[in-house]
C-alpha cells in the first residue's frame, strides 16, 4: 500500500480509467491522481473518513457497471457522510485483497483512536502541508502559513518570538524536536492547566485523594479504588502511575477520553427497558428511503437504504409502482427520480437490516402496484428475507397489545393494508387519505413528468401482499374518537405534518392517549420539492413514534433526529417518557403545566473554550473564522429557547469565551441540546462550522467536551468545545 497500486475506479457509462492510489506514511492518508485530458491533480483522502470496506460487488455501482472485471478483484469505500461511495477494481485477486485487508485494519485503527492521537495526526498532516518544500524543516514563513491553515490569526511579533524560542539551533530553521515544541506550545490548554493546579496545589500533581474530591464536584460518585484505576488508565509518565500519581499530562488525556465526554456513557449502550410494546418507543424513521437527494429529480438507490440501517433507522420507505417485465420497481411517482428494482431493495435490505441494529426493521410500503406486481412484491419478500420476514404474530392469536422490539429482535415487519379475514381473493380497499392529504397528493402529481407504467388497479389488494401485514396494519383515521374506541392495537395511521399539527393544536391530550396504544407515522408534505425536513420535536412532545425525515437531507431536523437516536445504542429505538405511554395520561403538549412525574430544572452551561475548529474558506489564506456558541433547547414550545456567547474575532483554533449561559427547562424528559458553532459575518447570513445535539437527560455535569459535527453529521475530528455544566432540579 505505501509503494501504491493501480486500480480502475468503476463509474457509470465511462471509460474505466487506471489511477495510483498509495497510503502515505502516516499510516491515516490514501494519496491518489487524477488526469483530465492532459493535466494531473493529486488528492488525498483520511482514513478516518471512511465508513468501511465491501468485497466484491457489494456496491449498485459494482453490480450495475463493474461486469467486465472479475468480482474477486472489486472492493468499494464506502465514506461517512454523503460523499459518494468509490469502487474500485484491481489488476490481481491478490493486490485486491492486501488493500481490502490493509484499510480493513486501518479503519479499526482510527476508531480506537484517542483524541490525543486524532490531534497529532491532524497536526502532522497540518505540518506536511505548510512544509511547501518538503526538507522537514519550517521557515518562520512556513509557519505563518500552518498558522493560518490552522485558524489562528496570530500577532507577527507574538509568533516570530515564540519562534525563536524554540529555534535552538539558531538557524532561523524549525527542524523536528523544534517543530514538536513549538506545536506543544501552540497547543497548551491554559484552562485545563488551571483547573488542574486548583485541585493539585502547588506540587501539581494529583494524588489518589485529589483526583476523587475532582470526581465528586463533577457529580460522579467516586472511590479511591476508582481515582487510582483512572490513574493507572490515563497516565502517561510510568514513575508517576507506579506512585499512583496523576500528572497535567494524564489528566489532560482523562478529560479528552470519552470518560470526559458531554455524553452519559452509561447511555451510550442499551440502557433502556426494551420489554415494553412498540408504540411506547420513539422508532428512528426514513421518508423516500430510496433518494439520495431531492424528491423531483434526484436520483434513486439501494444505497440510501443501506445509508439509513447503517445510521440505526429502524422505518424504511418503499414507493412500489408497476414495472416491466413483471418486475416492481420503487422511485418517486410521476416525477424525474430514477428508478430502481423492488427486489434489488429487498435484497439490500436483507444484507444490512441487522448490522448496526439487532432491533425490529419495518418497511413501509406506499402500494401503486397491481394485483399481480403485488404479488410479485409479497413473493420477494418471503424468498429473500426467509425467516426475517414476520408472517405470523408471536402467540398465534390476535394481540391485545403489540409485541416488544425484544420479542421482535432479528424480525423485519410489513406496515401496509391488509384484506378483511371474511373477504374473498381481492378486495377494493380504501387508502383512507383525508381530503387535506388527498389535496397534497393532488399538488404533487400535478408536475407533467415522467409516468410509470399505468397500475391495473391501485386500491385492490393481493391476498399474498395481505398476508405478510402483521401488527402494522395501515387503516384510515376518521377521527381521535372513532381511534380511541375502535381502533385493534395491530392498526395503525399515517398523518401528513399539517394534519399532525392540527391534531396537536386541538386535541393535544387526545392524541398523547392515542399514540400510548397505537403506532402513528408522520410524513412530510408531499409539495417540499427540495425534499426539506420539519421539526419533529412538535411530533415526538405528543408521543409520535414513526416520525419520518429525509434522510438525504441534512439540517437542523436531522440533527434533532440523530441526537434523539444518539443513546440507547443507537439501536433506532428509545423507550418515550411514562406520561407519554399511559393511556390514561393527563399531558398536553401544548400546555405541559400538568405534572409529568418529573421536576423541572435548571440549566447553567458555562462556553469556557474551543479547540481546532475547522477552516471554512481552504481557498483564501487569510480567511479565519470569527466564532461563537451558541445553545438551543429543543422540546414543548414553553421550553424552546437559544442564547449565544459574542464572537471572537479571528481565532478558530482556541477561542475562549468564559461566557455562562441559563436555561429553565419544564420538561426536561423531551428535551433535546443542540451545541451549535457558528463563523459571525457582518454583511451577511453566518456561516454553519459544527455542532452536536444530545437529549437533556443524557448530559454529564462538571467539565466535559463536546466533540463536533458537520453539517452531514461525519466527525469535525479534533474540533471540540469545552464547557461546564450544571443541572440542578427546581
Amino acid at each position: 500500500m505505501l509503494k501504491g497500486t493501480p486500480f480502475w475506479k468503476v463509474k457509470a457509462h465511462q471509460p474505466q480509467k487506471q489511477r495510483l492510489y498509495r497510503l502515505q506514511e502516516d499510516g491515516m492518508t490514501i494519496w491518489f491522481e487524477t488526469r483530465f485530458k492532459k493535466a494531473y491533480s493529486k488528492h488525498v483522502f483520511s482514513i478516518l473518513h471512511i465508513e468501511s470496506v465491501r468485497e466484491g460487488y457489494q456496491s449498485e455501482g459494482l453490480r450495475k457497471f463493474g461486469s467486465s472485471f472479475p468480482e474477486e478483484q472489486c472492493f468499494t469505500i464506502v465514506f461517512r457522510g454523503k460523499r459518494k461511495n468509490l469502487d474500485l477494481a484491481a489488476r490481481t485477486v491478490d493486490e485486491a485483497q492486501r488493500w481490502v485487508r490493509g484499510l480493513t485494519k486501518l479503519v479499526a485503527r482510527g476508531d480506537a483512536m484517542s483524541q490525543r492521537e486524532k490531534l497529532e495526526h491532524w497536526i502532522h498532516d497540518i505540518l506536511h502541508q505548510a512544509d511547501k518544500n518538503k526538507d522537514n524543516k519550517m521557515s518562520f514563513k512556513e509557519i505563518k502559513n500552518m498558522l493560518r491553515m490552522i485558524n489562528i490569526d496570530m500577532n507577527d511579533i507574538y509568533a516570530y518570538r515564540l519562534f525563536k524560542e524554540c529555534d535552538r539551533s539558531n538557524n532561523d530553521r524549525l527542524e523536528e524536536y523544534e517543530i514538536e515544541e513549538f506545536c506543544t506550545r501552540l497547543m497548551a490548554r491554559p484552562e485545563l492547566e488551571e483547573i488542574f493546579r486548583h485541585y493539585s496545589g502547588e506540587d501539581c500533581v494529583l494524588s489518589p485523594e485529589e483526583l476523587q474530591e475532582f470526581l465528586r464536584d463533577q457529580g460522579e460518585e467516586a472511590s479511591l479504588q476508582q481515582a487510582r484505576d483512572i490513574i493507572q488508565t490515563y497516565e502517561l509518565n510510568e514513575k508517576a502511575r507506579q506512585h499512583h500519581l496523576m500528572m497535567l499530562d494524564g489528566f489532560m488525556m482523562y478529560l479528552l477520553s470519552s470518560a470526559g465526554n458531554i455524553l452519559n456513557q452509561a447511555h451510550a449502550g442499551i440502557y433502556q427497558d426494551m420489554s415494553q410494546p412498540l408504540c411506547h418507543y420513539f422508532i428512528s424513521s426514513s421518508h423516500n428511503t430510496y433518494l439520495t437527494d431531492n424528491q423531483i429529480g434526484g436520483p434513486s438507490s439501494t444505497e440510501a437504504y443501506i445509508r439509513a440501517l447503517m445510521k440505526g433507522c429502524r422505518c424504511v420507505e418503499l414507493d412500489c409502482w408497476e414495472g416491466s417485465n413483471g418486475e416492481p420497481i420503487i422511485y418517486h411517482g410521476h416525477t424525474l427520480t430514477s428508478k430502481i428494482l423492488f427486489r434489488d431493495v429487498i435484497e439490500s435490505i436483507r444484507d444490512y437490516a441487522f448490522k448496526h441494529s439487532s432491533y425490529p426493521v419495518i418497511l413501509s410500503l406506499e402500494n401503486h402496484c397491481g394485483p399481480e406486481q403485488q404479488s410479485k412484491m409479497a413473493q420477494h419478500m418471503k424468498t429473500i428475507l426467509g425467516d426475517m420476514l414476520l408472517t405470523q404474530p408471536l402467540d398465534g392469536d390476535t394481540p391485545k397489545q403489540l409485541p416488544s422490539p425484544e420479542q421482535l429482535k432479528w424480525k423485519i415487519l410489513v406496515k401496509g393494508k391488509k384484506l378483511s379475514e371474511d373477504k374473498s381473493n381481492l378486495e377494493k380497499v380504501s387508502d383512507g387519505n383525508p381530503e387535506e392529504e388527498m389535496q397534497e397528493e393532488v399538488d404533487e402529481k400535478s408536475i407533467q413528468e415522467i409516468k410509470p407504467l399505468p397500475a391495473k388497479d391501485a386500491v385492490q389488494i393481493s391476498q399474498e401482499l395481505s398476508d405478510v401485514v402483521v401488527y402494522c396494519q395501515a387503516v384510515p383515521f376518521k377521527s381521535l374518537s372513532q381511534a380511541l374506541h375502535h381502533q385493534q392495537p395491530t392498526e395503525m395511521s399515517s398523518f401528513s405534518e399539517r394534519k399532525a399539527r392540527k391534531l396537536i393544536k386541538e386535541s393535544g391530550n387526545h392524541f398523547v392517549r392515542y399514540n400510548a396504544r397505537h403506532l402513528s407515522r408522520i410524513y412530510p408534505l408531499g409539495l417540499k420539492m427540495n425534499s426539506s425536513n420539519y421539526n419533529p420535536q412538535e411530533m415526538w412532545n405528543a408521543g409520535c413514534q414513526l416520525v419520518t425525515l429525509n434522510f438525504q437531507t441534512p439540517g437542523v431536523e436531522m440533527d434533532l433526529n440523530d441526537g434523539r437516536f444518539l443513546v440507547n445504542g443507537c439501536c433506532g429505538y428509545v423507550l418515550k417518557p411514562a406520561f407519554l405511554r399511559n393511556s390514561q395520561s393527563t399531558f398536553d403538549p401544548e400546555a405541559p403545566s400538568r405534572r409529568t412525574g418529573q421536576r423541572p430544572v435548571a440549566l447553567t452551561i458555562k462556553v469556557i473554550t474551543a479547540q481546532q475548529l475547522p477552516k471554512l474558506n481552504k481557498e483564501k489564506k487569510s480567511s479565519i473564522v470569527d466564532p461563537f456558541v451558541r445553545i438551543e433547547i429543543y422540546g414543548v414550545p414553553v421550553d424552546c429557547c437559544k442564547k449565544q456567547t459574542e464572537y471572537l474575532l479571528n481565532n478558530g483554533f482556541n477561542p475562549r469565551w468564559n461566557e455562562t449561559l441559563t436555561f429553565q427547562v419544564r420538561v426536561p424528559e423531551l428535551a433535546l441540546v443542540r451545541f451549535v458553532v457558528e463563523d459571525y459575518d457582518t454583511t451577511s447570513s453566518n456561516d454553519f462550522v459544527g455542532q452536536f445535539t444530545l437529549p437533556l437527560p443524557s448530559l454529564k455535569e462538571g467539565y466535559r467536551h463536546i466533540h463536533l459535527l458537520s453539517r452531514d453529521g461525519t466527525s469535525l475530528s479534533p474540533a471540540t468545545l469545552f464547557v461546564h455544566i450544571k443541572y440542578k432540579k427546581m
